[in-house]
């Protein structure tokens, strides 16, 4: 990397283990799925137009954020202008958290270039003036406020899963899906409720069964809003193949299967439910999830090098 230049990582999500509302005010929140697909940027401050640019260019909602992190940049850091660079590996459109992904890694490189401190509080502060965000910024599984993008807790950290997943195809803009009004009921909310302390607890003791099946709650709960047509035939394959349950981009595309990396019989049911997945239609791939240790370390997968090709 050229001197003075940032970089910045993010994680992806599997959908979410868990996502609706709670009886409160603000009560919109989900549950983070972390999962080892990233996002990298790259900041260069310095640029042959004196201006902020990214690349690729579509890559606007970041050089947005660029731009607002440079205004509380002392004047001669951010008087060049500068070039941001954002590669992920992670599917656009699809409920995985790349947007929020590409803003975390953007705010964490663009700040260390131009001697901003980018603290969780701040990063949730900027990203609540563009768009409704992931809790992708922490590194465990926590429950997020997604709307007014804030933390409501951090849950902990489970043992290594997988999910084998699939598309339904086409894409789903997390902006447009969030401004339409959500039909949820009293009782519904009180569900939720129940819902995460259920998975508070179930992550707290690493009670993986039940952490499956609050997320196939989830993803039943959430057909009204988001109908995945697959999720039946998928909750077969998962009874099929002794998965844990089924998790869903709420928002998104991709639904998957469970399944408990550490289980001796994981590389035949993982292969039993890709096959099984391919039979259903749309693109199969397998995901690994990311545990956390006590540093905050991700465990499962590692965030790309600066020096990793972009892709």
């Amino acid at each position: 990397m050229p001197p003075g230049a940032g970089v910045g990582t993010a994680f992806g999500t599997f959908g979410e283990l868990l996502q609706g509302a709670l009886p409160e005010e603000d009560g919109d929140f989900l549950v983070t799925l972390p999962v080892a697909r990233w996002t990298m940027a790259t900041f260069r401050p310095g640029s042959a137009s004196g201006e902020l640019e990214v690349r690729p260019p579509h890559k606007t909602k970041a050089l947005r954020l660029a731009r607002m992190i440079a205004d509380l940049a002392p004047r001669d850091a951010a008087a060049r202008g500068g070039v941001l660079t954002v590669s992920s590996v992670i599917p656009e459109g699809k409920g995985l958290a790349s947007s929020s992904a590409d803003l975390v890694a953007t705010a964490r490189a663009v700040g260390s270039a131009l001697g901003v401190a980018m603290p969780p509080a701040v990063i949730e502060h900027l990203l609540s003036r563009i768009e409704p965000t992931d809790g992708v910024l922490y590194p465990a599984i926590v429950a997020f406020h997604h709307r007014s993008v804030r933390l409501r807790s951090v849950l902990g950290s489970l043992p290594a899963m997988a999910v084998v997943g699939i598309d339904e195809g086409g894409s789903v803009d997390t902006v447009d899906f969030n401004r339409v009004p959500k039909p949820f009921t009293p009782a519904d909310r009180r569900t939720y409720a129940d819902l995460l302390a259920r998975l508070t607890r179930a992550v707290r003791h690493r009670d993986l069964a039940e952490v499956g099946r609050v997320a196939t709650r989830s993803a039943l709960m959430n057909q009204p809003l988001r109908h995945k047509r697959a999720l039946e035939p998928l909750r077969a394959v998962c009874r099929e193949v002794g998965g844990l349950g089924v998790a869903v981009g709420h928002s998104g595309t991709t639904l998957g299967v469970l399944l408990d990396a550490t289980d001796p019989a994981y590389t035949r049911r993982a292969t039993d439910a890709a096959q099984a997945c391919a039979e259903l239609g749309g693109g199969v791939a397998v995901y690994r999830t990311l545990s956390f240790g006590a540093t905050g370390c991700p465990t499962g997968g590692r965030p790309p090098s600066a020096g990793a090709r972009a892709r």
